[in-house]
């Protein structure tokens, strides 16, 4: 049975006075023994996150780039470098920024689509980025006058999909061109690039992986109306991780879907590249809440929607795999369903579920909330003053 490192008032003090996460070997059932924490705790485990890395690295035949969004804690960062993934999807200078903080020699791409003046130069002439994504020309012409029409432009144009009923989140209805403008676009675009590429996004935790065949289809029949030949095609990210009550396919069932439209496409002698976030890092991390109060079947946790847990809330409405944790006591074996209701006044601040819990679960005990090392992180804000969280990276004592 693992056990947690011996780690004194002093060295617990000192964590929380510089910011820095406490470093701890064990469970969560650990974890909140030691701390018996009053705020909520973001848990991340550097193994899970390091494994799951390697895993997307082996199993997809193209270079892999990390989703910063998708949890920029230095730590996530240097663990996905250390994997082994030593290129960065950023999608502002302030990610640009941190990621060249931890991996100095890593390669940077600056996929936004919609980029400001000032963030394009600087990424180029500050940082070294050679790799920009766009879907208009306005783009293309702002990217080219900020460059000081360089000669060393990676360009990539993406293009939009039709709308994907399997994803969480449909990304081309904000994002890309339309195919008649894609093929205008690719043209000119053609003519400013040092390599050209596409690229696309199927949707957030996609569930069918006939989507990334289906925007390959997508991709050759823009390129033959359009006559250009490109020289490497980004397949985005979406690839899901399983959630309670969701059947999702693997990377492996992605990639072949790919693998076979590439080939039907004639576009299998291009170079791939993927932009997996979610699936990195989601089963690397989870949140513990404290139970503030019970009413019935609602738990009134100090964590909700505006803080580490708003893909539980109405906009998605995710349900997690959840735990109670009761340190020195025993829940009973009887389980119920419970919604959630985060710390603020604010109504939207629910989460329905239903989360299946010790039925004798009260005030006082704590949950952990599974699958959170994707954007809960990230969308943390200060809402109604609840902002505050400690983080903890929790390494797991393995056998050989």
């Amino acid at each position: 049975m693992s056990k947690v490192i011996p780690l004194g008032n002093e060295v617990l003090r000192r964590a929380r006075s510089t910011n820095q996460p406490a470093r701890l070997t064990g469970t969560t059932a650990d974890v909140v023994a030691l701390l018996r924490p009053a705020l909520p705790v973001t848990v991340l485990w550097p193994e899970r996150i390091r494994d799951a890395a390697l895993h997307f690295k082996r199993a997809f035949p193209g270079d892999t780039i990390y989703a910063v969004k998708t949890n920029p804690d230095k730590m996530v960062l240097q663990t996905i470098n250390k994997a082994g993934i030593h290129g960065f999807d950023a999608a502002s200078i302030e990610e640009i920024r941190l990621v060249r903080k931890v991996a100095k020699k890593a390669r940077i791409y600056f996929m936004h689509p919609v980029k400001s003046p000032e963030a394009i130069r600087e990424a180029y002439f500050t940082y070294g980025v050679r790799d920009f994504s766009l879907d208009t020309i306005e783009e293309l012409y702002k990217i080219t006058r900020e460059t000081q029409l360089a000669s060393d432009l990676n360009l990539f144009v993406r293009i939009a999909l039709p709308k994907n009923k399997k994803a969480s989140i449909d990304f081309s209805s904000k994002f890309g061109a339309a195919p008649a403008e894609a093929i205008e676009l690719l043209r000119q675009t053609r003519a400013v690039s040092d390599r050209l590429g596409v690229c696309f996004h199927v949707g957030t935790q996609t569930a069918d992986a006939n989507a990334y065949a289906g925007a390959i289809s997508q991709v050759g029949d823009i390129l033959r109306q359009s006559g250009v030949t490109i020289d490497a095609l980004d397949v985005g990210g979406g690839y899901p991780v399983p959630y309670p009550d969701q059947n999702v396919p693997t990377i492996e069932e992605c990639v072949a879907a790919m693998t076979k439209a590439l080939k039907k496409e004639k576009l299998d002698h291009l170079p791939l590249i993927a932009e997996p976030g979610r699936y990195l890092v989601a089963q690397g991390g989870a949140v513990i809440a404290r139970v503030e109060l019970r009413k019935g079947d609602t738990l009134y946790l100090n964590d909700g929607t505006y803080g580490g847990l708003f893909d539980a809330g109405p906009v998605l409405g995710v349900k997690f795999p959840v735990q109670g944790i009761r340190p020195g006591e025993d829940f009973e074996a009887h389980q119920q369903e419970f919604r959630f209701a985060g710390p603020t006044c604010d109504s939207l601040d629910m989460m329905k579920g239903p989360f299946v819990l010790p039925a004798d679960i009260s005030t006082g005990d704590w949950v952990e909330i599974g699958n959170l090392g994707a954007y809960s992180h990230s969308l943390r804000t200060n809402f109604n003053g609840f902002g505050a969280s400690e983080t903890v990276y929790l390494y797991e004592t393995r056998t050989a």
